[in-house]
């Protein structure tokens, strides 16, 4: 499951894929229609292509870089410490067993209740 939160920790934009599949593949797709002025990622979404097209949206990338980086790029840590609301927002909706285990065979109807879990996650309080 791939995400894009806002700053109060509201999600914009939420999107199933397969079990494994890499992070950087659904990157674009995540970000192309969001209007922000930074875009905070963990090191997954570290790849010289999105970075140029977040740049290209006028916001600024605070993606750390990958330990085996050729060359290194620079980034805010200060504002990479608000990428806990990201994780925040995962640990509510992960109170929803159905969505924390998968149960659900069919990507449409895990989908479903995903959305279900993310209009109710906010709601969640630990």
């Amino acid at each position: 499951m791939h995400l894009a939160v806002d700053g109060a920790g509201r999600p914009l934009l939420l999107i199933a894929t397969e079990g494994q599949v890499s992070d950087i593949l659904c990157a674009n797709e995540l970000v192309e229609h969001l209007r922000t002025g930074a875009v905070i990622a963990d090191k997954g979404y570290d790849s010289n292509a999105f970075v140029k097209s977040i740049r290209t949206t006028r916001a600024k990338a605070v993606i750390p870089q990958r330990s085996n980086r050729k060359t290194k790029r620079r980034y805010s840590r200060v504002l990479y410490r608000t990428r806990n609301i990201v994780e925040r927002f995962f640990s509510r909706i992960k109170h929803f067993r159905r969505v924390a285990t998968r149960y659900d065979k069919l990507a449409g109807n895990y989908l479903a209740f995903a959305s279900l879990a993310c209009a109710f996650g906010p709601l969640v309080r630990m």
